[in-house]
């Protein structure tokens, strides 16, 4: 990393002297020779636990999910909750099941996803936007150990890159079981002064459910990236995202095992949803001649949803049913501005970077009660404004070849207003407003490299924040509650076919708190600690042939009682054998492992363990000629057809059926046996 500011310096130093006398327009103009740096640091990793996913990675990937591509990131589980395609998955990591995003922050080039103060769920990460051929990489962190990180970052965080251009334009074609077909065309119409990318996705599937999903996606991406000056980078983003789809929701195990339903039936086929996203980025850089870098960015999202589900059919209204519907409407704006100067502080190469984060939620979000998607009334409806300003510091150092020492500070400011618009009968919708503050810092030792080997020692804290409505509802509620992490692991070498990590890692939060946007209530469970283990590897067997894998152990219990926490993942595992041959052909079969967990703190009702294994095939020829440019590809998922279920909870519920209310486990169906195929034209 350091070689790298070291390399930049030169190269605009070299600019700065070479350029002095000339006007702006020949300065522009310059042409330099390339300078080649080297250095001894061997990655610029700042915890064991770090992950990078690369392009080539996510070449050998089932698509049908975008969020599943996370399944490449160590300990990193995604579920589909709804059984159907176009809800966003519940995120488990280190000892979190993190629901649709309140402890995994994601962005999209530095601009962030998660939504605040949902109408289903805090910090509500849709991820169906995401189009993985446009990916170059994705960079995943675990713990709150980055400053540039901030709300929903505790368990961890994701940014997905994109690409600039592609060097081959592609239109791609797939179908598959289930009706399921998917349509891609990506190609970049300019590649010099401006680099640009424009790609296009269709999805619809009917999926394996009684009643079908009838999903539809369909998303936009275009980017230009140019450089005005031989100093400085623009690049412009947008994207566009609809979908809609039914859903079976989640059925009692009861009625599966009496017989009384298939598991891939619904007790009410009356649910699904319909979204719209759409988002504008900016983002600058200029190099200044002094060695130092300005950045700046900002952005603007609409984003508009209406889900409508049934959780616990007739245990409220035994007449019209528990049918609920959702709204959020929405507009997300903000911003990024800062300064990165890099040199030396008492003969120490070092950098400093400062800069303030801003952003600003105004929506309306609505909770109803609704019977086959008929409304019949209004449970809570609120405008919501919240707004953060967030000033960080970051530092940069290293003292020795064999050590570095990154780390910062970061204060949050929050500014919470809920406005209560029911005219009458409302009495859960809140109303007010609160200010919070929050600091947190970072800090991270890597020494090393030692044979190959580096050692690091990780330390911070970070926070999420709470629903606007739970905030201004009661003083009890913490805006902000803090998680306080630790962190020790190794990354070693040992020769250049194997790499292997491993990392013990301890977090507690001061308060486990839930909104439940299905009912309008909000959930106090305490203080909580997490500690676990994450394991490593990854081996090139023969030139041709490697294999990777991961496997995590998780404690995550309530701090005073010692009670589990429901849902929280224990053991997860994920195993990938890749070949690539000569000839072009490319193979990979992988596995994906989710433990036995409690569902309940008492233990009385676990959920089921599962592991499902999966086969990606690609194939475009190497020898010349116009077959050269065709691709075919094949994808099966759940190869040895296993029953198995994705979410799992524990609730009561009551059918028409039932005397008395039951509480028992319910859950959606994992997929059975799927094949698809495809083929695809590069030009």
């Amino acid at each position: 990393m350091f070689a790298q500011i070291l390399g930049r310096m030169i190269v605009v130093s070299a600019l700065f002297w070479s350029s002095v006398g000339r006007a702006d327009d020949a300065d522009e103009a310059l042409i330099l020779p390339d300078v080649v740096v080297t250095g001894t640091q061997e990655s610029a990793f700042e915890a064991a636990s770090q992950h990078i996913v690369t392009e080539r990675d996510l070449e050998l990937q089932a698509v049908d999910r975008p969020a599943n591509v996370l399944r490449l990131v160590p300990g990193l589980i995604t579920t589909n909750p709804g059984g159907g395609p176009g809800k966003p998955d519940n995120y488990l990591l280190r000892g979190f099941d993190a629901d649709h995003g309140t402890d995994l922050a994601g962005f999209l080039d530095g601009m962030p996803l998660n939504l605040r103060s949902h109408a289903h769920g805090q910090g509500y990460l849709d991820l169906n936007f995401l189009i993985p051929e446009t990916m170059k990489r994705i960079d995943a962190h675990k713990g709150p150990y980055q400053v540039q990180f901030g709300d929903f970052a505790t368990a961890g965080a994701v940014n997905f890159v994109t690409r600039d251009m592609v060097e081959e334009g592609v239109v791609q074609a797939s179908g598959g079981q289930f009706n399921t077909q998917r349509h891609l065309l990506m190609f970049s119409p300019t590649k010099d002064q401006v680099r640009s990318l424009v790609a296009l996705e269709g999805f619809y599937t009917d999926g394996p459910f009684v009643n079908p999903n009838r999903a539809l996606r369909l998303n936009g991406l275009a980017k230009a990236t140019m450089n005005p000056t031989a100093h400085s980078e623009l690049s412009i983003i947008g994207t566009y995202y609809q979908g809609r789809w039914n859903s079976p929701g989640e059925i009692p195990l009861r009625t599966v095992e009496s017989g009384l339903l298939s598991r891939f039936g619904s007790v009410d086929p009356y649910q699904g949803g319909r979204t719209q996203r759409s988002t504008g980025h900016v983002r600058y850089r200029y190099d200044t001649p002094s060695g130092g870098t300005v950045f700046a960015a900002t952005y603007l999202q609409y984003y508009a949803l209406n889900l409508v589900s049934d959780f616990t059919f007739f245990l409220t209204d035994p007449v019209n049913g528990d049918g609920i519907e959702q709204v959020d409407r929405r507009y997300v704006y903000g911003g990024e501005v800062g300064y990165r100067q890099s040199g030396k502080l008492l003969n120490v190469e070092s950098s400093v970077t400062v800069g303030v984060q801003t952003r600003r939620d105004d929506a309306e979000v609505r909770l109803g009660t609704q019977r086959q998607w008929v409304p019949l009334g209004t449970t809570s409806d609120s405008r919501i404004h919240e707004a953060s300003y967030s000033p960080y510091l970051r530092l940069e150092f290293q003292p020795a070849p064999w050590a570095r020492l990154t780390g910062g500070t970061r204060a949050d400011y929050f500014q919470f207003n809920v406005r209560n618009l029911c005219q009458a009968g409302c009495p859960q919708n809140p109303s007010g407003s609160v200010n919070a503050v929050i600091t947190t810092t970072k800090g991270n030792l890597i020494l090393g490299p030692w044979a190959g080997t580096e050692i690091f020692l990780n330390a911070g804290t970070g926070f999420h924040s709470n629903d606007a409505r739970a905030v201004v509802s009661a003083s009890n509620v913490q805006a902000l509650p803090k998680a306080t992490a630790y962190e020790v692991g190794i990354r070693t070498r040992p020769w250049d076919r194997l790499e292997v990590t491993a990392s013990f890692w301890l977090m507690d939060l001061t308060s486990e708190l839930v909104y439940q946007g299905n009912l309008g209530t909000t959930q106090i469970l305490g203080a909580t600690r997490r500690y676990g283990m994450d394991l490593g590897s990854r081996i090139q067997l023969l030139d041709w042939l490697s294999f990777s894998g991961s496997a995590t152990l998780n404690t995550a219990e309530f701090r005073e009682t010692g009670n589990p926490i429901p849902q929280a993942p224990t053991m997860t595992g994920r195993g990938e054998l890749t070949a690539r041959l000569p000839t072009g052909l490319a193979m990979s079969l992988q596995m994906v492992h989710l433990g036995a967990r409690p569902l309940t703190q008492d233990r009385s009702i676990n959920a089921q363990a599962w592991t499902i294994f999966n086969f990606v095939a690609r194939y475009r020829p190497q020898s010349k000629g116009w077959w050269q440019r065709m691709e075919g590809f094949l994808s099966i998922q759940n190869i040895f057809d296993v029953s198995w279920r994705q979410t799992q909870l524990a609730y009561e519920t009551k059918l028409t059926t039932d005397a008395v209310p039951v509480n028992g486990l319910q859950f959606t169906p994992g997929g059975p046996r799927t094949v698809s195929v495809g083929l695809a034209w590069h030009y």
